[in-house]
């Protein structure tokens, strides 16, 4: 079957139990912070419509440390924040030289550095053991083909919602970089003025040498008015309601399975697969924890899989494939993305193109890094949308046309696989 042969009416259908869906989820369940509570029901919930259509659902157990992946910005902003205003006290009053209050904010800015590129950048479990664990849940759902499985392909979508940025809140999606980036450019500034100080108090480095001496801490002064922001940056107390980030994306996983089923579809040899997991907006948690677990029976040979993630389908003019992922670190399977995209554009989101993960990462990318065939689908701004990460993320700014099209993208693509895999296009 291909997608024109697909029944026009199931994909209609589904697109409105989606939405209808997505308000009673948020309604009923509450804020759904990583490895809480309202993310199990909410997955109970899901499992009670999936039972319905598939031959096996069941919860998969890990371990996540929720505040562990953004609880930083705090601890850093106040103690860079603290070195700063230190080092300007004991040099202004003698106790210490110009240089080692520079030391202080140097060694201060460098730590923060390290720990946002490994934490936040490339999503390392750098900080977890410092913060309390809880018990979250993985949902899979699987609907078996008639014969013997040589194809498997997963559809993703994380059920869990961000704490609230407040940077995003207040100042919209233009605001995030001059504020984050400025934080980050000005500690940066800071490493570099103290490496100078230290030179410039053992080597004779002229007018320059001087000026360093004289004026270089006011650089310090204003990496202290970005540690401010950064501080308020992430509001632990508030959660976004997250429907299009990433409710979009689940039910995109729920609904391609239920699709089939409405459809009538069986696929002879290729298994398809619905994951729900939580844990993406604390480090990509607990699709790190399923690539993991299941990392041989994914990359076996004798069964070709892959993983397509889909996390928030909203802003119909920003249809992307993220081919390049985590701060462009991770690059996807370039066929299998090509896959998806091709898709896309059969459907006749025309549109349609590859794009980068800039500053964070997706769930494509624990299965990448794993070994594991992947790619990434959403449609949103990348600036970023002004509901992204916040309060304004509600079922009233979902969009019907926006969803049917990645509904369409999502079945084309199995639809492709099961014809003939990830290894060519059309």
């Amino acid at each position: 079957m291909t997608i024109k042969e697909f029944p026009e009416w199931a994909i209609k259908e589904n697109v409105e139990f989606a939405v209808n869906e997505i308000g009673k989820v948020i309604k009923k369940y509450g804020p759904r912070e990583s490895g809480n509570q309202a993310c199990y029901d909410a997955e109970k919930h899901l499992k009670k419509e999936m039972d319905q259509f598939c031959d096996e659902v069941h919860f998969e157990e890990y371990k996540c440390a929720p505040k562990a992946f953004l609880h930083f910005t705090k601890t850093f902003a106040v103690i860079i924040g603290l070195a700063i205003i230190a080092g300007f006290v004991l040099s202004y009053m003698e106790i210490i030289s110009s240089m080692l209050a520079h030391v202080i904010v140097g060694v201060a800015c460098f730590a923060a550095l390290f720990v946002t590129f490994f934490e936040f950048l490339i999503y390392k479990e750098f900080l977890d053991g410092l913060h309390k664990k809880v018990t979250a849940h993985n949902l899979i759902a699987t609907r078996k083909p008639r014969g013997e499985v040589k194809r498997r392909i997963i559809i993703s979508g994380h059920i869990d919602a961000a704490y609230e940025w407040r940077h995003i809140l207040y100042f919209g999606g233009k605001g995030f970089g001059p504020l984050m980036f400025g934080a980050i450019g000005f500690a940066m500034l800071s490493v570099i003025v103290c490496i100078l100080n230290v030179i410039a108090n053992f080597i004779d480095m002229g007018a320059f040498g001087d000026f360093l001496v004289k004026y270089s801490y006011y650089i310090n002064v204003l990496t202290l008015l970005f540690m401010i922001p950064l501080f308020a940056f992430c509001n632990f107390k508030r959660i976004s309601p997250g429907a299009n980030d990433n409710l979009t994306g689940t039910y995109a996983a729920v609904c391609a399975l239920r699709m089939l089923d409405m459809a009538g579809v069986d696929f002879e040899n290729t298994e398809v697969v619905a994951m729900i997991n939580d844990g993406e907006e604390c480090g990509l948690r607990g699709a790190k924890a399923y690539a993991r677990a299941h990392k041989e029976e994914l990359t076996d040979p004798a069964v070709e899989t892959a993983v397509l993630c889909v996390d928030t389908v909203t802003d119909y003019d920003y249809m992307f494939v993220y081919s390049n992922d985590m701060t462009g670190t991770v690059k996807h399977d370039k066929a299998f993305s090509q896959l998806v995209l091709d898709s896309a554009h059969e459907v006749g989101i025309d549109h349609a193109k590859f794009s980068k993960v800039y500053f964070g990462a997706s769930d494509a990318a624990a299965f990448t890094k794993e070994g594991i065939t992947a790619t990434c689908f959403a449609a949103m701004d990348p600036t970023p949308a002004d509901y992204y990460h916040n309060r304004r993320d509600i079922a009233d700014l979902l969009q019907p046309k926006t969803i049917e099209a990645g509904f369409k993208t999502v079945i084309a693509t199995i639809l492709n696989f099961d014809a003939h895999g990830a290894k060519k296009t059309k």
